[in-house]
């Protein structure tokens, strides 16, 4: 029964571009298990970043150490870059005095840092993970010491937020999966986490599931309700998220074509819902749209952009 567990999950792992794919669309379509599944979110978070760390490939680890001027540059890309440049875009678009549930989500958007996922997602598409793995960590250490500076600077008093709540949980999660993931190592051994590569790729799509149907839940409802602004609103969320992928990947463009594009796809993976979190969930209903429709294109990436990043991959250095 185990090893046929296992060959389940392994299959699920392979199949992982079309799984994630199909999970938005069950996420949409069965409402009640995004109710039964979001007390769990925070419980989800620890275990993507279990697997990880789980996963990190040491060698390439020691690799990037030591060139720190690229994790340097990629961490200040996406503390500070990014919600800078988020913040002179919707100036310029007028959208505070517009529309100012949106203009709160691009901010919460550019203000957060990568998903906890993106590690998992890179490495379904065939990109560096540990580069992603180290540079979502350290962003992640500075975001309690940045987040609340910025959060006053752009926003003013539109939103509180708790710098020593917020360090402190994410320092419990990043200790936590970290010193698990290293007793899980020594016990099963690194030989065996490489012959199960792939279903431990299942365990990330059952555990992402958990992301996708908690927070696309009413997707359904809102796009009934307004069609045109939906669409309106989907189109903004993939247009963001291609522009900070591809901007990205060319202001790394000097790192090497699979560094950029790694770099790329954790950029354009911002983890809202730790910045929804921290600002206490009270949010107008325009942005929790735009959070939901950000889902998008962060899941359905690997189906869209990995036969694209397998065609132009370079032999590894």
């Amino acid at each position: 029964m185990f090893t046929a567990s296992l060959e389940g999950l392994a299959s699920l792992g392979r199949q992982g571009p079309r799984a994630l794919a199909a999970l938005v669309l069950i996420g949409i379509a069965f409402p009640p298990l995004g109710r039964l599944v979001r007390p769990w979110l925070a419980e989800a978070v620890f275990l993507l970043l279990v697997l990880s760390f789980l996963q990190l490939d040491v060698a390439r680890l020691r690799a990037h150490l030591r060139r720190p001027g690229l994790i340097l540059a990629a961490t200040a890309w996406t503390a500070l870059g990014a919600p800078l440049i988020f913040h002179a875009l919707a100036g310029l678009a007028g959208l505070r005095e517009k529309d100012p549930g949106l203009f709160l989500g691009l901010m919460l958007q550019g203000l957060a840092s990568p998903m906890m996922a993106a590690p998992s997602l890179a490495a379904l598409m065939g990109l560096d993970a540990t580069l992603v793995l180290i540079t979502l960590v350290t962003g992640t250490a500075l975001l309690p010491f940045v987040a609340p500076v910025l959060t006053q600077l752009l926003l003013g008093e539109a939103v509180a937020v708790s710098p020593a709540a917020l360090g402190t949980r994410l320092g419990a999660i990043l200790t936590g999966s970290l010193l698990l993931a290293l007793v899980l190592r020594r016990l099963i051994g690194v030989a065996a986490i490489e012959r199960h590569r792939d279903a431990m790729n299942g365990v990330n799509i059952l555990v992402l599931l958990v992301f996708v149907a908690a927070v696309m839940g009413d997707v359904a409802v809102m796009a009934w309700a307004d069609p045109i602004g939906f669409a309106g609103m989907t189109a903004l969320a993939f247009a963001v998220f291609a522009a900070l992928l591809l901007g990205t990947a060319v202001l790394f463009r000097w790192a090497g074509r699979i560094d950029a594009l790694s770099l790329g796809i954790m950029a354009s993976q911002r983890n809202m819902g730790l910045m929804v979190a921290a600002v206490g969930g009270a949010l107008p209903s325009t942005t929790w749209l735009y959070f939901s429709l950000c889902q998008f294109p962060i899941y359905l990436s690997p189906l869209l952009l990995r036969p694209l990043i397998k065609a132009r991959r370079l032999p590894e250095r």
